[in-house]
This record gives C-alpha cells, structure tokens and sequence, in this order.
C-alpha cells in the first residue's frame, strides 16, 4: 500500500473563532463604554434589538458547540489515517476488533467499517461508496445548516424592526392636528422613536446577520476539509485496498 499520506491541514477552526468572538467581545465593550448600547435599549420600545442579540449569543454558543465537535473529528481523521496507512491490508482486515480508543470513535472510522462490511457483504461487485458518502457529509454536517437559518433570521427581525419603526413614525401623522404646537411637537418625538426603531433594529439585524455567516463560514470550512480528507484517504488507501484483497490469484 503506498505511504503516500492524506493531509488534513487546518481543520480545528476553534482559534480561528475565539479570535473574531475576542474582537467581537471587545468591540462590544468598548460601545457599551460610551453608552450606545444603552442608548439602543432605551430607544428601541419594541425590545427587536435585544431579541437579536439574544438570539445571536445562542446562535454562537451553538457554533462554538458544532466546533469543538469538528475538532474532535478532525482529530479522530487523524488518527483513523495513520492507523490504516501504517497497517495496510490486516488493518482494514481487523476494522471491527480494533479498540475505538485506538482508532479513534470518529465518522471517518465508521465510514471506513461500512465500506468493509459492504465489501464484505457483496462479494465480487464492484465496490462503489458513492451513498456512504452522502451519509457521511451529512452526518459531518449535522446541524450546521442552523447557521443559515439563524443568520435569516436576524436578518428578518431586523426588516421586521424597520417596519414596526415606520409604522411608528407615521402614524401620529393622521390625527395630527397642525394648528396646536403641544400636538405638533408631540408628533415629532413620536416620528423620531419611530424613526429610531427602526434604524437601530435593522443595524443590529444586519451586524447580527453578518457576524453568524462569518462563524459559520469557519465551521463550514473545516467540515469540507475533513470530508475532504475522508474521501481522499478511502478512494487511495481503503478502496484500493479491498479491491485487491478480492481480486483473483
């Protein structure tokens, strides 16, 4: 079996995430330090800011669970590759007596036992691991596609912001009476919180909305990077490899 070996460079996006949260953390400070987030509480009457930024914290922590998560998987590729390359032939002939402590518990590992059972299994057919592929994606992806959904999310509470905002803005409007100032003057501030709403719902959604993709676009990246390298080591070393345990002579 050749040496040759799949490389997973870059896979643990959990520094990658601590960074930018870092810098998030402290940009926040610092606005809270020269109050405009208490401002924003103190304006936005319809509480659309908060909620995205609630949503958006339960949306990191997510992440950061998803993260560590591929992190270990990364790791657990790793150690399933140096295993297989280093064993050849008996290795994969001892798949399912081998400890999970010493292959290693990830996806990859049990994507590498089905291919031997379904080799196994069929005998001389060609061995064809186009499905168990899709299964795998998808189990390495898991719920990363609440990042989508999340970011949407914020996104649309934002719209939502603005559109409660104008609604605010302009509704004074129709009962204005034009010869009393107290009204007028009533109005104005009433046109100005509207106002407020809704440019401070539609800011906050679309920071939100931004700073999720950006998150997720680490997690996302390491996810095809390892079943990248999944791909890479079973098409090279496992297929191969049981193909020429079957073959004749």
């Amino acid at each position: 079996m050749s040496e040759r070996q799949p490389r997973l460079s870059g896979a643990d996006p959990l520094l990658p995430w601590l960074i930018f949260t870092g810098v998030s953390i402290f940009a926040f400070l610092v606005l809270w330090y020269f109050g405009f987030i208490a401002k924003m509480i103190d304006e936005d009457r319809t509480y659309i800011s908060v909620v995205i930024v609630l949503l958006y914290v339960a949306s990191s922590l997510h992440c950061l669970w998803r993260i560590v998560f591929i992190g270990r998987e990364g790791e657990a590729a790793r150690r399933t590759a140096q295993w297989v390359i280093r064993g050849g032939k008996s290795a994969l002939a001892t798949m399912g007596s081998v400890p999970d402590g010493k292959l290693g518990q990830g996806l990859v590992a049990g994507h590498i036992r089905d291919l031997v059972t379904k080799a196994d299994l069929q005998g001389s057919a060609r061995l064809d691991q186009t499905l168990l592929l899709r299964v795998l994606a998808d189990r390495l992806r898991g719920s990363n596609r609440y990042g989508a959904f999340a970011s949407d999310t914020l996104m649309k509470l934002g719209l939502l912001g603005t559109i409660v905002g104008f609604i605010m803005m302009l509704a004074p409007i129709a009962g204005l009476d034009t010869d009393s100032k107290e009204a007028v003057r009533s109005s104005m501030s009433l046109m100005s919180g509207g106002m407020a709403v809704a440019m401070y719902t539609t800011l906050v959604g679309l920071i939100g909305s931004i700073m999720i993709k950006v998150q997720y676009h680490f997690l996302d990246g390491a996810t095809s990077r390892i079943f990248s390298f999944a791909v890479d080591l079973t098409e090279v070393h496992v297929i191969s490899a049981l193909e020429a345990q079957r073959a004749p002579g």
